[in-house]
């Protein structure tokens, strides 16, 4: 009878994999997809996410405050050595078309009064990055949008230039609508609007057995049973995926395309930070066709 007993109680096989199952890469990669709904991560979140209190701010999971006492070692990378901040979470907006339009429409939201303009000669060049105060078009010095940097694709002989403007994730809005405004530009650019690829049927299957596997934790999410299936993440936490994000101007020719999280943006702070890039980054070889 105890025999029989402790064959009838015999535990089944458990369904939930070990650890190193769990972690493969399709997993990983399934279960990031699925906690990126509604926050974006930036391309060094798995760093920041072991050493940060992680805020959610602006449509983005950020790094707040270390967990360890590391401002002695920050403060001595910045006075004698190299310390990295990923800005990838700043916003870019792109300007392209005629020289003179551009800098004359862009007279407009700035003031020679507060310092530099777009039309410095030393940023004009492309050779330094600028920065200003922006506002509404014609109201200086009320109605003030916010601080930017910009910088000016160097001049390659061409009549078109190009102009990259950054601006904090909590300004893009309303700088973009200003922008849109001045140059004229309402109708969206004929380009391919990329739709989030759904995974394959290998992934959703791994999806599915994330998910269960988290239901220890967490017995389902917010949207219930009814979630969406997790897909590729396309765009930013500053814009939807599915809506246009490059605008053109029939009149002035002007064409305004939103960059978020497509060029990222570090910033090295230190007296060794012209070293590390020498050693990082190697120029490539003059090709003339």
């Amino acid at each position: 009878k105890q025999a029989e007993k402790a064959v009838h109680q015999k535990k089944e096989q458990s369904k939930t994999k070990c650890r190193k199952a769990r972690r493969r890469h399709i997993n990983l990669v399934a279960e990031f997809n699925r906690r990126q709904r509604k926050n974006i991560w930036l391309e060094t979140h798995i760093w920041h996410a072991k050493r940060f209190h992680m805020v959610k701010k602006w449509g983005y999971c950020l790094g707040d405050s270390p967990t360890e006492k590391s401002y002695r070692a920050c403060y001595r990378a910045m006075t004698k050595h190299c310390l990295l901040q990923d800005l990838s979470y700043y916003c870019c907006l792109e300007l392209s078309g005629k020289e003179n339009e551009l800098l004359k429409q862009l007279a407009r939201i700035c003031s020679i009064d507060t310092g530099l303009t777009f039309e410095e000669a030393c940023c004009l060049s492309g050779r330094y990055e600028g920065s200003l105060n922006l506002y509404r078009a014609d109201r200086y010095p009320e109605d003030m949008l916010g601080p930017v940097t910009f910088i000016w694709k160097p001049r390659d002989g061409a009549e078109n230039r190009q102009l990259w403007i950054w601006m904090h994730p909590a300004l893009k809005q309303d700088i973009l609508r200003e922008l849109k405004a001045i140059f004229q530009c309402s109708e969206p650019e004929e380009t391919s609007i990329p739709e989030p690829v759904k995974t394959s049927v290998q992934e959703e299957k791994q999806t599915d057995v994330v998910l269960s596997l988290g239901k220890k934790r967490k017995k389902e999410d917010k949207e219930g049973e009814a979630a969406v299936p997790v897909k590729k993440i396309i765009g930013d936490g500053t814009r939807d995926p599915l809506k246009s994000y490059s605008w053109i101007s029939q009149i002035t020719g002007i064409v305004i395309s939103d960059r978020t999280m497509e060029i990222l943006r570090y910033r090295l702070i230190g007296p060794l930070s012209h070293s590390v890039l020498t050693e990082t980054l190697k120029a490539a070889s003059l090709q003339t066709v």
